[in-house]
């Protein structure tokens, strides 16, 4: 059984099946309404923004462990190509990037991950095709994610730069950051953790950054659906505290009842180090986040480029 006793007994309890609907795609980013954008829009207040994005290229954190996951190829397709053959004239150059859409700073889409043959809402696990892809559950399905964003730096919290061991970040955790902070999350709002994993993909050791990680662990993830969070990102590589814990390290818990009961988009690879910095230095740690996805029709996941905006 991918999930013990216990973990189903929390997949049963966040469950949003049918919350939204039978024929919903979209999961918690229904809680996305005028309100959340216009709280997020009142957060700014120096018109300063960050952006979260790890860079698009060939030396990004993947390690080929993971099938089709390669690094970005970027490909010039024509170089200073003139349309009338004269060099003077008009000319345009061209480029195209092969890359998975889960290979750097992403989301992952309800349609990413399943257990017991089955996706968010109840929907079979055969509604993605090698030849179709996610015919329901698709990334293009988010429409515009832009919200107020909340930081929690559980490595600022801990008192370290970053985790030596793998850590399974708890509901407490995220709520003592905001706590901290003096902040409040409501319905609709975006949770962005921080813990630092991120220093090992940029001193350029991509196996330390994937192999030992901290992440959302499963009460952080009950925190999450409690408080009614759009979605959460961090700027690890795997999301969960790797190696997953159990007898088997790849069984992923919390992708499972994240993606398939709560219906909760996860991004992970997001940079939020120089956010944090700045959260740090004012005491600010609300913002607005626009993270709208590429809408890649039937993808299981979405690269983009967020931005904080304080």
């Amino acid at each position: 059984m991918p999930l013990n006793e216990n973990q189903r007994a929390l997949a049963a309890r966040v469950s949003n099946w049918g919350r939204w609907g039978a024929e919903d795609q979209r999961g918690t980013l229904n809680l996305l309404d005028a309100a959340s954008t216009k709280r997020g829009a009142s957060a700014v207040r120096r018109g300063v923004s960050f952006p979260l994005a790890i860079p698009v290229d060939a030396d990004g954190p993947q390690t080929g462990r993971i099938p089709g996951r390669s690094n970005p190829l970027h490909t010039m397709t024509s170089v200073s190509y003139a349309f009338t053959g004269d060099s003077g004239d008009f000319a345009t150059s061209d480029d195209k990037i092969e890359t998975g859409l889960q290979s750097t700073t992403h989301w992952d889409a309800l349609a990413h991950a399943g257990y017991d043959g089955l996706l968010f809402n109840g929907l079979p696990a055969s509604v993605i095709s090698q030849d179709a892809g996610a015919t329901r559950l698709g990334i293009e399905n988010f429409g515009p994610v832009v919200t107020r964003g909340l930081l929690c730096d559980v490595a600022r919290l801990k008192g370290v730069e970053w985790f030596e061991e793998s850590y399974s970040i708890t509901g407490a955790d995220l709520e003592e950051c905001l706590s901290t902070a003096g902040l409040t999350v409501m319905p609709g709002d975006a949770v962005l953790v921080r813990t630092g994993q991120m220093h090992f993909f940029k001193i350029g050791d991509k196996q330390r950054y994937a192999d030992i990680s901290p992440g959302i662990g499963l009460d952080a993830v009950e925190w999450l659906h409690d408080n009614n969070v759009a979605c959460v990102a961090n700027d690890t590589h795997v999301f969960e505290p790797y190696p997953c814990p159990g007898a088997n390290p790849y069984l992923f818990p919390v992708h499972m009842i994240m993606l398939r009961d709560v219906g909760m988009p996860q991004g992970q690879q997001w940079d939020l180090d120089e956010l944090a910095q700045d959260c740090a230095a004012d005491g600010v740690y609300e913002f607005l986040l626009s993270a709208t996805p590429i809408p890649v029709t039937n993808g299981c996941g979405g690269l983009l480029a967020p931005v904080a905006t304080k």
